[in-house]
């Protein structure tokens, strides 16, 4: 008796192991199990919808971590940055040179080693002695420098995430997913080739992973409604440049 209940107790071990793998891995909800039992229940709306609720929950989300590639006007950027609405501190990277960015309201920092400061100017080369003074340093960027407006989109979480998570095309739901552990229902723009945006069915309907349209790049969405301190760098560390830094 007792082996054949270890039998039974195995076989449905196992049963519910292989309905796991088929729901996560491609979507399909086997095994009479309901994929939306004990989510927000935003999978069983329609894909525009969704998206609507998970714009409105990123606007209304204090803050987030976005990271990933971003492909736009022939260049590609590695992001890395945490974005609030009085904020933001990250990571930069564009044609193999790393920046770091931190936004304190509207003073908005740049820091970068030689190498960014020695490609930056007109002819593509600046002073050594401005690179000298810049190097490592977190240099105020002037709001009326054209650098401003180019490094400040990527500091500003509205600007940023409404340019961002967007499909184009006709929407569509394309089944049940997972990102990093957690439960998502994918929608697509143009059977993908719009775009495509996994949403949390755990708790608000916050974007995690949204694919770009015509190979943009692909970005990860987390630590949503987590908040993070932003300090003025050490004044040994600052350098105000002046009214217009050398262009890169």
């Amino acid at each position: 008796m007792t082996a054949i209940l270890q039998g039974r107790t195995r076989r449905a071990a196992l049963m519910t192991a292989i309905c796991a793998l088929v729901v996560s891995g491609t979507g399909l909800t086997g095994c009479s199990e309901d994929p939306d039992e004990g989510t927000n229940g935003v999978g069983k709306l329609p894909a525009a919808d969704i998206q609507r609720k998970t714009r409105t929950a990123a606007e209304s989300a204090k803050a987030v971590r976005l990271s990933g590639n971003v492909a736009t006007s022939g260049r590609t950027y590695k992001l890395d940055m945490q974005l609030k609405a009085d904020g933001a501190t990250g990571s930069v990277t564009a044609q193999g040179s790393t920046f770091q960015l931190l936004r304190i309201g509207e003073q908005l920092y740049l820091k970068a080693d030689a190498g960014f400061w020695s490609d930056a100017g007109d002819d593509g080369k600046a002073d050594a002695g401005a690179v000298d003074k810049l190097n490592g340093k977190y240099v105020k960027v002037p709001q009326g420098d054209p650098a401003y407006k180019k490094f400040s989109g990527f500091t500003d979480k509205a600007v940023l995430l409404g340019g961002l998570l967007t499909l184009h095309g006709t929407l569509a739901t394309d089944g049940h997913h997972e990102q990093a552990g957690t439960r998502t229902i994918r929608i697509t723009g143009d059977k993908g080739s719009g775009g495509t945006l996994d949403v949390s069915l755990d708790g608000d309907p916050y974007p995690l992973q949204l694919t770009r349209a015509g190979g943009g790049g692909t970005l990860t969405f987390s630590d949503w409604g987590k908040d993070f301190a932003l300090k003025e760098p050490p004044k040994g560390d600052t350098v105000d440049y002046g009214k217009q830094l050398p262009t890169s």
